[in-house]
């Protein structure tokens, strides 16, 4: 697995769902997901996920009284076992929540670099970038899944922890039978999966992936889950497990500690919030980007009606795709660990300088020096695909937007022997040689790079949205790397701008753009081919994708009911009661 392959809501609720203007069923005719029938409706409460199974036992915990932080907990569990591609407990994420009271959350628990890092690791003796942070245990960095659980379940949660961790107990010591979506996820990765013994023996047979019908046995992992559920995170950062993952560290070039593992903790921050279009946002402040550049890239277009421009026409598309090659040129500049340097969201986020960045886009053509030309100078001042996201909402008001990731499919395929954990690779979010490409082609800057115990940037979005009432409007999230805040961003504004549902906005076409490199990443069949000849004349190169996130959603209807809908790309499942 080389680098070069790597490199590669609602209008106001006092208005009800209005119905779909024309414009937002625009898709052509090949275009898979044609949004026919209604979302998922629910009274009480509600789960997206990718994993039908963790969406149903999400449910079960609210039937049980659980509230939506009880039932984010024991989903983030269930995935662990359900959906290994994502979901961990070796690796970290970021949650916002809101509770009943109105009172808004962040919690960070990202993975931090270990205690012997170097900044140089990844580099060899030229200077250039290696494959070790991709594909070995020197890329894992201290996870934070468990952690912060604990965390969230302390401060805001209801039921019992061992309530929590009891169905993911259940599901990896039985078993559960494979559908479509793991096993066409483990069919695209199992040659990754196939370089490592354990991982080959827990989800391959006879060295192919299993197939639909098959089931699932972790008995490893059941027993690392059980002893989270007796001793909390204690369960997983001393005792047997810490000793089993620092054993195997050692023994195989990798640096997680005890002593790392041992001093891991998540921590509470202020979340980024700011207004578009009446409704407020809140997302996820450094070290996530996630937030910074839904706040930047949306505060840009706010001054442009987008309905008029029109739904996927090119001075739509070719407006937005320059807000987000401004805001991820200062993304890539001026973020990192606020533990470790000083992020400037103020100035980021001031309304002049926004304006200011909105008022140097040429609407009848790109302008690529903005790809690599970060903001601040000017004015004189100083996360693979493979992530996954849920949503929960219940009768009280409480909301959970959940990202976590082991960044890469199946992280680096590692699995500790004795443990069932996947190993993350996210040390390869850090700047491993600022100024090159990471996974996900980020050409990123000095403030990011590797220094021990540092929180490497993320593109991670978890977001909920509030009416102009400051009711709860929507929960959204997806993962994709750095396509997480582009792909968060349209359903937002597919939502608020033009009127779609909560099976609409998952389901239509998505586009992307980074700055670097210097393309306009489309879903393949999603759009016009005229739209894309008319971008390319504008001096957008179009690069076809097969896929732009996984994104899930959660609206709350005028009646107070909730309306879901999980993304069909990876075959997710919302549940409601």
């Amino acid at each position: 697995m080389t680098r070069s392959l790597f490199v590669r809501a609602v209008v106001l609720t006092t208005l009800a769902f209005a119905p779909l203007a024309a414009h937002a069923n625009s898709a052509p005719p090949h275009w898979p997901y044609a949004a026919k029938g209604a979302p998922i409706r629910a009274s009480q409460g509600m789960v997206s996920s990718v994993s039908p199974i963790a969406s149903r036992v999400g449910v079960d915990i609210l039937k049980q009284g659980g509230n939506a932080v009880d039932a984010a907990i024991a989903v983030g569990f269930a995935m662990a076992v359900t959906w290994p591609e994502a979901g961990n407990i070796g690796g970290g994420g970021f949650l916002v929540a809101r509770d009943a009271k109105g009172q808004t959350y962040a919690l960070d628990y990202r993975e931090t670099a270990p205690s012997r890092s170097r900044r140089d690791m990844f580099l060899d003796a030229r200077g250039n970038a290696t494959e070790a942070s991709l594909t070995s245990r020197l890329g894992a960095g201290t996870p934070g899944t468990v952690h912060g659980f604990q965390s969230a379940h302390a401060k805001l949660g209801h039921l019992p922890w061992k309530t929590l961790v009891a169905p993911a107990i259940r599901l990896a010591q039985e078993g559960f039978i494979v559908d479509q979506g793991l096993s066409a996820s483990l069919g695209n990765f199992q040659a990754d999966l196939r370089r490592n013994p354990e991982a080959s023996r827990i989800y391959l047979k006879d060295g192919k992936a299993l197939k639909v019908g098959d089931r699932l046995v972790q008995t490893d992992l059941a027993g690392t889950l059980r002893l989270i559920a007796d001793h909390g995170p204690a369960g997983f950062y001393q005792g047997r497990t810490a000793q089993l993952i620092a054993r195997d560290m050692a023994a195989n070039g990798g640096i997680v500690t005890e002593a790392d593992l041992a001093e891991y903790r998540s921590k509470w921050r202020e979340p980024i919030s700011f207004t578009y279009r009446g409704r407020t946002i809140i997302s996820m402040p450094p070290p996530s980007s996630g937030g910074m550049l839904l706040a930047g890239i949306l505060s840009m277009l706010e001054g442009d009606d987008l309905s008029r421009l029109g739904y996927h026409s090119p001075r739509m598309m070719h407006l937005v795709a320059e807000a987000e090659r401004r805001a991820f040129a200062d993304r890539n500049t001026y973020l990192g660990d606020p533990d470790f340097v000083k992020n400037p969201l103020a100035q980021l986020l001031d309304p002049t300088y926004l304006k200011n960045r909105r008022a140097t886009v040429d609407m009848t053509r790109a302008t690529p020096e903005f790809s690599t030309r970060p903001g601040l100078e000017e004015a004189g001042l100083d996360e693979v695909p493979e992530t996954t996201h849920y949503v929960v909402a219940d009768a009280k008001g409480n909301v959970v937007s959940n990202t976590y990731t082991l960044n890469g499919a199946y992280g680096s395929g590692i699995v500790v022997p004795g443990t069932g954990i996947l190993l993350n690779n996210e040390m390869d979010d850090f700047a491993a040689k600022p100024g090159s490409p990471n996974l996900y082609g980020l050409v990123q800057g000095e403030r990011n790079a590797i220094a021990p115990r540092k929180r490497m940037l993320s593109s991670m979005s978890p977001s909920i949205v509030l009416d102009a009432s400051g009711r709860f409007l929507m929960a959204v999230g997806t993962p994709g790397g750095s396509t997480i805040p582009t792909t968060t961003l349209q359903v937002i504004t597919n939502v608020i701008d033009f009127g779609m549902n909560a099976r609409q906005a998952i389901e239509a076409p998505r586009f992307h753009h980074q700055g670097l490199p210097q393309t306009l990443d489309v879903e393949a069949n999603g759009f016009a081919p005229e739209t894309l000849k008319a971008l390319e004349a504008m001096g957008h190169p179009i690069h076809v994708r097969p896929a732009l996130g996984d994104a899930q959603l959660i609206l709350r209807r005028s009646d107070g009911s909730l309306e879901g809908w999980a993304d069909p790309r990876k075959g997710g499942l919302a549940v409601g009661y």
